[in-house]
Order: structure tokens, then C-alpha cells, then sequence
């Protein structure tokens, strides 16, 4: 699935400034033109992108939730 086919609205380009990890949840900070947004995400996730300090990602907001997509 493409980014554009996901259907939500506030997608902000960006670069995963720090990551806080935790066992099973972990805090991904990502800086945007528009600032930080935060995602608290899986563990398991940012190993299964290979999402590190530095990575370009697209910050996917949706009400009270922020996903992670890892740009290629």
C-alpha cells in the first residue's frame, strides 16, 4: 500500500530526532517543519522498519494517534 492511499489527512515529512525505547512500547520523536510530534509506537515496529536516529519518515496524525512510515 502507497502512502498517498492511506486516508488521513496530516502527514508531516520529517526525521526521527530521538528515540526512546522501552520491552514492549517506545517513544519516537519526530521533527517536522511544523515541530516535534511524538509517537509512542511497539518496539517491535521500529525494529521491523529499521527505524533509527537520522531515518526520513512520514509522521501520520490521526485525532490523539501518530503513526510512523518509514520513507524508502
Amino acid at each position: 500500500m502507497a502512502i498517498s492511499e492511506i486516508n488521513v489527512r496530516n502527514q508531516f515529512r520529517g526525521k526521527i530526532k530521538e528515540i526512546i525505547a522501552g520491552p514492549v512500547v517506545s517513544e519516537v520523536d519526530v521533527e517536522t517543519a511544523h515541530g516535534i510530534v511524538t509517537s509512542v509506537i511497539t518496539s517491535r515496529s521500529i525494529q521491523d522498519l529499521d527505524l533509527k536516529v537520522g531515518s526520513d519518515v512520514i509522521a501520520l496524525v490521526k485525532s490523539t494517534e501518530v503513526s510512523i512510515a518509514k520513507i524508502q
